[in-house]
C-alpha cells in the first residue's frame, strides 16, 4: 500500500492532469496551418480547435468564429468534444474522492474505508486518462492522414497543434495518478502491521488510545471492588452495638459502687423496722 507522501504526489499529478485536460479542451489550436513547401508563402496562420476556428493575420489581427453546427462536424471532432468534456468531469469527481481517501487527512472514515475511497478515485483517474487519450490519438491520426494525402492542396494541410500535446500529457498524468491510487489496497481486517508501516503517526495514536482505555477499565474495576467495603463496616458496627451495650451498663454499675459514700446506706424496708409488738 502506498505511503501518504506517495499519495500526495499522485494527488498533485491528478490536479495537474485535470487542469491540463481543461486547458486542452478550451484552446483553439488543436491543429494549425503548416508551411508545406519552401516556396509556399502565406500571409495568415489558421488554427482549428474543438469549439472554434481562429485566424491570425499578418497585420496582427486575431479573429475567431464558433462552430455552431454540431451535426456538420466530422465524427472524430464530435468524439473529441464529448470525450474531453467527460474526462474533465470524471477527473473532478476523482479529485473529490481522492481528497477523502488520503491518509494524511482526518476525514473519510477509518483506514479501511479510506483505502476503498482511494481505489475509487484511482478508477476515476484511469477512466479520465483513457477518455483524454482516445480523442487526442484519433485527432492526431486524422491530421497526419490528411497531411500525407497528395490530393489535398498545400493550403489546406494542417499539423497537430499545442492542444494535442497538452492532451497527451494530461492523459499520462491522470493514468499515473490512477495507478498509484488503485494500489491503495486496504488489506485484511486487523492488519495492524501494514497500517502502521503506512502511517506510523496513526499507529501511535491508536496505541495511546488503547492504553487509556485499559487504564480506565482498571480504575473502574478497582472502584467496583472498593465500593462494598463501607457496607461491610456498617454491618459490623451494627452487629457490635448490641454487644457493647451490656458492657457499658456493667461499667456504670461498677463506677456507682466505687463512688458510693459509706454513710449513705440503703433505706431498709419500712416493714422490717417495726416489730411484732408494735403491730399488737
Amino acid at each position: 500500500m502506498p505511503s501518504s507522501s506517495l499519495q500526495m504526489f499522485a494527488f498533485i499529478l491528478a490536479v495537474l492532469g485535470m487542469v491540463s485536460a481543461m486547458v486542452a479542451t478550451l484552446l483553439p489550436n488543436w491543429k494549425v496551418s503548416a508551411d508545406a513547401g519552401s516556396n509556399f508563402m502565406t500571409a495568415i496562420s489558421q488554427m482549428q480547435g474543438l469549439w472554434m476556428d481562429c485566424t491570425w493575420y499578418s497585420t496582427g489581427v486575431f479573429s475567431c468564429s464558433l462552430k455552431n453546427s454540431v451535426l456538420a462536424l466530422p465524427a472524430y471532432l464530435q468524439t473529441a468534444r464529448t470525450a474531453m468534456v467527460l474526462s474533465c468531469m470524471i477527473s473532478t469527481v476523482g479529485l473529490c474522492l481522492a481528497a477523502l481517501g488520503l491518509k494524511c487527512t482526518r476525514w473519510g472514515g477509518s483506514h479501511r474505508s479510506k483505502g476503498h475511497t482511494a481505489i475509487s478515485a484511482g478508477g476515476c483517474f484511469i477512466a479520465a486518462g483513457i477518455l483524454c487519450l482516445v480523442p487526442a490519438s484519433w485527432f492526431t491520426k486524422e491530421v497526419i492522414t490528411t497531411f500525407m494525402n497528395s490530393k489535398v492542396p498545400l493550403s489546406s494541410k494542417y499539423e497537430p497543434g499545442t492542444s494535442v500535446y497538452v492532451a497527451f500529457v494530461s492523459a499520462g498524468l491522470l493514468l499515473a495518478a490512477g495507478v498509484i491510487f488503485c494500489s491503495s489496497c486496504p488489506g485484511r481486517r486487523g492488519d495492524t502491521v501494514n497500517s502502521g508501516m503506512s502511517n506510523p503517526k496513526q499507529l501511535k495514536h491508536t496505541r495511546k488510545h488503547r492504553k487509556q482505555q485499559r487504564r480506565e477499565q482498571q480504575s473502574q474495576t478497582e472502584a467496583a471492588e472498593q465500593e462494598p467495603a463501607p457496607l461491610e463496616e456498617e454491618k459490623l458496627q451494627s452487629d457490635s452495638r448490641p454487644q457493647e451495650q451490656p458492657a457499658l451498663d456493667r461499667l456504670n454499675l461498677e463506677k456507682e459502687k466505687l463512688y458510693r459514700s459509706p454513710c449513705r446506706s440503703q433505706n431498709p424496708d419500712a416493714k422490717a423496722v417495726y416489730s411484732m409488738h408494735d403491730y399488737v
